[in-house]
C-alpha cells in the first residue's frame, strides 16, 4: 500500500532549508517505498498565489486535500509563518481539510519562536479542519547537522499521537456499527 505525503513550502526562497526540513521529516515517517511524496515549494508559483481562481493552485490545493497526509513548512517571519503560506491556506474554506493529518513546520534562526508552529500554524490547520497529531515541529536552521536526530523524535510522537487517533477510529467504528445493527434490529413494526 502507498500513502500520499504531500509537503506544502511556504518559503519564498526556492529549495531552501525549511523545504529540507519538511522533506527530512515526510521522508522519516513512511518509509519510501510506501510512500508517494510531492513537494509543492510555493516560491515556485509566486505568480499565482495571490490569483483567484488560479487553476495551477487550484490544483495543487485539491491535490493536498486528497492527500493521507500533509507537512506545512514555513519559516519564521515575525513569530508566525509566512503570508505565502497563508494566502496558500486561504484558498481554502472553513473544514475544507476535514480529516486529513497536518503537521506544522516553522524553521527559524533560534529558539525564541519554538512555540510558533503550534500557536499560529497549528490553530490554522485545524480551522480547516486538519487533523493536528501533536505540537508543531520547529527545528533551528543553524542546526541541520542535528536534524536527523530532531526529525526521528519527532516521527516518533507523530507517530506515537497517529496511532492513538487510529485505535479509536477503529473502537468508535467498531461501536457504531454495533448499534446500527441493534437499531436496525429492533425498531420497525
Amino acid at each position: 500500500m502507498s500513502y500520499s505525503v504531500t509537503v506544502v513550502v511556504g518559503n519564498p526562497r526556492p529549495r531552501s532549508r525549511t523545504r529540507d526540513v519538511a522533506v527530512a521529516l515526510a521522508e522519516r515517517l513512511i518509509d519510501a517505498d510506501a510512500r508517494e511524496l510531492t513537494v509543492v515549494d510555493l516560491a515556485d508559483h509566486l505568480d499565482d498565489v495571490f490569483v483567484h481562481p488560479a487553476p495551477a493552485l487550484d490544483d495543487i490545493a485539491a491535490e493536498v486535500v486528497a492527500s493521507d497526509l500533509a507537512i506545512f513548512a514555513s519559516p519564521t517571519y515575525k513569530a508566525s509563518h509566512t503570508g505565502l503560506l497563508k494566502a496558500f491556506l486561504d484558498r481554502y474554506p472553513a473544514d475544507a481539510l476535514a480529516g486529513l493529518p497536518a503537521i506544522p513546520v516553522l524553521t527559524g534562526a533560534d529558539e525564541r519562536h519554538l512555540l510558533g508552529a503550534s500557536v499560529s500554524l497549528a490553530p490554522l490547520l485545524a480551522e480547516l479542519g486538519a487533523v493536528v497529531p501533536g505540537r508543531g515541529f520547529y527545528f533551528v536552521t543553524g542546526d541541520m547537522t542535528r536534524l536527523d536526530e530532531a526529525v526521528e523524535e519527532a516521527a516518533r510522537t507523530y507517530v506515537r499521537n497517529i496511532d492513538g487517533v487510529s485505535r479509536l477510529t477503529i473502537a468508535l467504528t467498531r461501536h457504531s456499527l454495533a448499534a446500527a445493527g441493534k437499531t436496525g434490529t429492533t425498531g420497525a413494526s
